[in-house]
């Protein structure tokens, strides 16, 4: 598991946060991986596996994604047209941040060339 920096709160303390949320986290380990368990998606995320399913619920019943039963695991297929909930990115779509992390590292800008 991945730690996360940390930044000095205003009274001295460490605080650790993130631009993007654990549901967004889940929905892009999904993502990279569709037929990860929930227990490895926990993990990577750094939430428990019943937080991890909780999440996965709430993705479901939204509409960002769906469930489907193979065998003894599930397979999970991300819908990329579901529109951001906060109204400040409401005109956006999920596929695009999906992408963005999805896309191949450009390189190193600090090379010669």
């Amino acid at each position: 598991m991945a730690t996360m920096a940390t930044t000095p709160g205003e009274d001295g303390s460490r605080r650790n946060w993130t631009f993007l949320t654990n549901h967004g986290h889940v929905l892009l380990a999904i993502a990279r991986n569709p037929t990860a368990r929930l227990r490895d998606v926990a993990d990577e995320v750094g939430v428990t596996e019943r937080a991890a399913q909780a999440i996965v619920a709430d993705l479901e019943a939204g509409g960002y994604l769906r469930r489907t039963r193979v065998g003894r695991r599930n397979e999970y297929t991300i819908n990329p047209k579901g529109r951001f909930r906060h109204p400040a990115e409401a005109d956006q779509q999920v596929g695009a941040l999906l992408a963005l992390f999805a896309a191949e590292p450009a390189g190193d800008v600090t090379a010669d060339r």
